[in-house]
């Protein structure tokens, strides 16, 4: 009888022996080969943070007071009591911070500017020193060879806009007119790549509907709808800004969290089921601006709630964009109805995993269904996934490491279904994970984790992950490793 250790070792040698090799001359099978292919030579691989989040001297230099700046002053609205105040100090260390992206090599960055620090109330008198900020942070972008990618609107409201109604208010769509074409043309000489807003339905139904988000309001489904329309009319005017003040060769696009859903099997049934639930979700958004005007079927369900439509509005929110920019982090499962139902929408065991973030399951397809969704249904050339990443509590450093295996395993599986959109004709453009350091959780405030860079808020001390060195080395290789 064959010795059963002799037998394995020959049919490894074997196996070995006829194997395909990649690039890394490792045995690997026929599934890593596919990913393991390159992206694309112009894909864009970046990081991404958000002003409000990161910066700091909440009340430096002119800054005025924004929504967040008084919502977490509001006992039980924050974990912790947390505040904007210090955050990661990036106001004063984003030199450091640019010098550690680049060591990273990190070429691209996806920020945003804050409106309260250029007008402190919204719409008033103009503050310098806040211009003045951030050419001081481009440019040290430019020396360490970063390229921005700039977010006009990222949550951070001035106060004294919402004290006139905030966004359930047309005084905040004209506030945001002169602020988008004051940011425009100060900084036309050193961003070409501009964002309107970030996650219309996180500033409107989760603020002014669920009031968990700042400034914590629970108004009507009438009013909801309504911020959603003036957030869409600003949409407008930032990409009306950049056609006028932008200059040569600057492209400017939403960033939406649209509904992401996954069809349980890749049957005709499931997709098309997908498909529906797809088109229903993302109608007062996606669907209106590329529809330009409010699809009728979400007209019918929303009734007397729909929102107030001035003549003008759909010319400004349906005005041609570069490309689209997508935040995804999750997604619903979805199959074909029973009875004549269009869809079926699953709920999840309690057992299915998830990160801290109690709402962030993981769902890698969801990168490929959206992506793919958004270019077949709405037409859309130009896609990046401009957030993207995981939240978690305990990430301590140890020996001068943090082991975030979690997120390396969060980052790869994810980057798979974007890399398999591409080479299913997904113009996919370029991937931006969230985030880059560590940094003010909105109400979760410093307790939950989504970096790639430590940050000891203490000592404010910086520290690569696992994860940012696992990620720098995707972006050098430019593939998945």
């Amino acid at each position: 009888m064959t010795d059963p250790s002799n037998f394995l070792a020959a049919f490894i040698r074997g196996v070995a022996a006829t194997a395909p090799r990649a690039d890394s001359d490792a045995f690997i099978d026929n599934d890593i080969v596919t990913y393991s292919s390159p992206f694309p030579a112009d894909f864009v691989f970046g990081v991404a943070a958000a002003a409000a989040q990161i910066e700091g001297a909440a009340f430096e230099d002119g800054k005025g007071e924004s929504i967040w700046d008084r919502f977490c002053r509001q006992p039980g609205k924050v974990h912790d009591g947390d505040t904007l105040d210090v955050a990661c100090d990036h106001y004063h260390r984003f030199d450091e911070d640019f010098a550690l992206m680049a060591s990273l090599g990190l070429k691209n960055y996806r920020l945003s500017i804050s409106w309260p620090r250029i007008f402190p109330s919204g719409d008033g008198p103009l503050n310098p020193a806040g211009l003045d900020f951030y050419h001081r942070l481009f440019a040290s972008m430019k020396k360490h060879g970063i390229t921005p990618w700039v977010t006009l609107f990222h949550w951070d409201l001035p106060q004294a806009l919402e004290e006139r109604g905030g966004w359930a208010s047309r005084v905040t769509v004209d506030a945001f007119a002169r602020y988008a074409d004051t940011v425009v043309q100060a900084f036309a000489g050193e961003v070409k790549h501009w964002i309107t807003m970030n996650e219309i339905r996180c500033f409107t139904l989760l603020a002014y509907g669920y009031g968990t988000k700042a400034p914590g309001r629970k108004e009507s489904d009438a009013v909801v709808n309504q911020t959603f329309h003036h957030a869409l009319l600003c949409h407008g005017h930032g990409v009306r800004a950049v056609r006028e003040f932008g200059g040569a060769g600057a492209q400017v696009g939403l960033t939406d969290n649209c509904d992401v859903c996954v069809p349980v099997t890749e049957t005709p049934a499931d997709i098309a089921a997908a498909r529906a639930w797809f088109l229903e979700k993302n109608a007062h958004v996606l669907g209106a601006m590329h529809a330009g005007h409010y699809p009728a079927d979400y007209l019918a369900r929303v009734g007397d709630a729909a929102p107030q439509v001035l003549p003008g509005d759909f010319e400004l929110i349906s005005l041609p964009t570069d490309h689209l920019g997508l935040n995804i982090y999750t997604a619903t499962y979805v199959r074909a109805g029973q009875g004549g139902a269009a869809w079926e929408a699953l709920a999840l065991p309690p057992a299915y995993p998830r990160a801290d973030s109690p709402w962030l399951n993981l769902v890698p397809q969801a990168i490929y269904w959206a992506t793919r969704f958004c270019h077949e249904l709405y037409g859309h050339q130009s896609l990046y996934i401009t957030e993207n990443g995981c939240g978690y509590n305990d990430e301590p450093v140890v020996n001068g490491e943090v082991l975030d295996l979690h997120r390396r395993d969060f980052l790869r599986n994810h980057l798979r279904e974007a890399h398999r959109a591409i080479a299913d004709g997904v113009p996919v453009h370029g991937y931006f994970l969230w985030s880059f350091i560590d940094n003010y959780e909105w109400e979760d405030g410093y307790q939950r984790r989504f970096g790639i860079v430590h940050c000891d808020y203490q000592t404010l001390v910086r520290t690569p992950k696992l994860s940012a060195r696992y990620y720098a080395d995707i972006v050098r290789e430019r593939r998945i490793l």
